[in-house]
């Protein structure tokens, strides 16, 4: 395909045929949307009758959008003179692009468009929605891969409007461009990616679950409080125990896998056995009526661990200078009504009456030392409603006490967890970042689409780049390395991409 194959510079023509294969909810969110754009759309699928089955199940979501005052009785009826099921491939002859939203199968998705070559023209964009396939892989059994691009919606597709626009190793400059203009004037937001594993949302994603249930498996914390942590302290909507219940822990187990296997066993993206125990004991989530939480009629959802009160100190140290975040907490203290001293201090803390210091999270661990509390990263102190903190079982209660007084003055939860390096957001927080920066190095996205990306297509409070820069990249370069000590897998080694901005951003020289 060539720029001279283009219907017009906004991408497809209004008046173009998109036709989807599969019938699923997937393809059907996918060709409400392509519908609703104005486009007449044609709908296959290979089992007898599915394709009707899906047209009307369209047609009344269509009907309820009127129903609330979405959109106008006329757009509706215009939309069902459009929407046309078809039972044979070849009812599909004059589409300008067929999107496929079939199962997750390499061979089923290579013998469709080899099929499909023989019936569209050769000017017919062909585009897979597939979110853990090879785009290439998909194309490479093609008489013409050029024309063969990604189009990864995100369900529900009507919704969310994130599209990865994903561009294989024999894609076309011309079909990635008319792909991404089409989804774009659908009022979607495409982001383009080189076809890596995972793209990248699911790629940069991975430690968001991975981190949470490491922290678990090392007993750390239960899965209401590691969630709770992650709310109320990460800014994250949910946590990452009760999102897989509600995704399926098959599904989401099984593109962690999948990424894993795809990138040849990275240690960065090895799976969770303990989310691997779940699958086998089919505790699935909510769609099985169990899962990390029990959603049986009546079942309690279990609370998190919160501390019981405790009193606050009378006065403080500020030890160095706390930064990112961090850097709001000394000013908050004094508001509380707690005096604050300063000092400097080769390592940044706040030094406790009882006699030892509150330190963020470093990828250490309190058993180290004899006088360390540590305390997790939040994205906003202010606005966060729970810290958790760590300690060590030979670090006196009373500098616990101390470090859970403190921040129970400033009005938060505060969560007591096991003695894990990192914690919990922190480590997440540094692993998203690391995964992204590496994502922008290696050319996978530009910076720009990843931010989106993430915000977007996982609905994370801010971008994993920015985040960076708010913690600060030499920090988080710290804390992996550190990291890096204790569990010598690679897992937590910085990406050079990391290095990159850790060195150039804030002049820092890693050892």
């Amino acid at each position: 395909m060539t720029a001279n194959d283009r219907d017009d510079s906004q991408g497809i023509a209004h008046n173009s045929t998109v036709a989807v294969v599969g019938t699923g909810i997937m393809g059907q969110g996918i060709a409400q949307v392509a519908l609703v754009a104005g486009h007449p759309v044609r709908l296959y699928d290979v089992a007898p009758g599915r394709a009707k089955t899906a047209a009307d199940a369209i047609m009344a979501r269509l009907d309820r959008l009127v129903d609330k005052g979405r959109i106008p009785a006329e757009e509706r009826d215009a939309a069902r003179e459009r929407l046309t099921p078809v039972g044979e491939l070849a009812g599909l002859a004059d589409a300008a692009l067929v999107i496929e939203a079939i199962l997750e199968e390499l061979g089923a998705k290579q013998q469709l468009f080899t099929a499909l070559e023989s019936v569209v023209s050769e000017r017919c964009l062909l585009a897979t929605n597939t979110s853990s396939l090879s785009v290439t892989a998909v194309a490479g059994a093609l008489r013409v891969p050029g024309r063969v691009v990604g189009l990864h919606f995100f369900n529900p597709a009507p919704l969310l409007p994130l599209v990865e626009v994903v561009s294989g190793f024999t894609t076309d400059a011309a079909a990635a461009d008319l792909a991404y203009e089409t989804v774009a004037a659908w009022g979607k937001a495409p982001v383009r990616c080189t076809d890596t594993p995972g793209f990248i949302v699911n790629r940069v994603a991975r430690p968001f679950y991975a981190e949470a249930f490491r922290v678990y498996e090392e007993r750390a914390a239960d899965p209401a409080t590691i969630d709770a942590v992650l709310r109320e302290s990460g800014g994250f909507k949910m946590g990452p125990f009760e999102l897989t219940d509600l995704i399926g822990q098959d599904v989401n187990e099984a593109v962690t896998r999948s990424v894993w296997e795809s990138f040849f066993h990275d240690p960065k993206f090895t799976p969770s056995l303990a989310q691997r125990r779940m699958v086998e004991a089919g505790l699935l989530g909510r769609k099985s009526g169990r899962g990390w939480y029990d959603y049986a009629e009546g079942a309690q959802r279990p609370e998190p661990h919160t501390a019981e009160p405790a009193d606050p100190p009378a006065s403080v140290v500020i030890r160095g200078t706390l930064e990112g975040p961090a850097a709001a907490l000394p000013a908050m203290i004094e508001e509380a009504g707690i005096r604050v001293r300063r000092t400097d201090a080769d390592r940044p803390g706040i030094q406790l009456p009882a006699g030892g210091r509150l330190c963020l999270a470093d990828g250490a661990t309190s058993i180290e030392y004899n006088d360390i509390v540590y305390f997790d990263l939040a994205l906003d102190y202010r606005s966060a409603t729970r810290v958790a903190v760590s300690a060590a079982e030979d670090v006196p209660r009373a500098l616990v006490d101390d470090a859970v007084g403190l921040f129970q003055a400033l009005g938060k939860k505060v969560s007591v967890i096991g003695d894990v390096p990192g914690m919990i957001v922190a480590r997440t927080v540094a692993m998203l970042v690391d995964l992204a920066a590496d994502a922008v190095a290696k050319g996978v996205a530009s910076p720009e689409d990843v931010e989106t990306a993430m915000r977007l297509g996982v609905n994370y409070p801010q971008g994993p780049l920015a985040w960076g820069e708010q913690v600060g990249h030499g920090t988080l370069y710290d804390l992996l390395t550190e990291l890096h000590k204790r569990f010598p897998t690679g897992r937590y080694a910085p990406s050079l991409g990391l290095i990159r901005r850790a060195y150039v951003a804030e002049d820092v020289v890693p050892s």
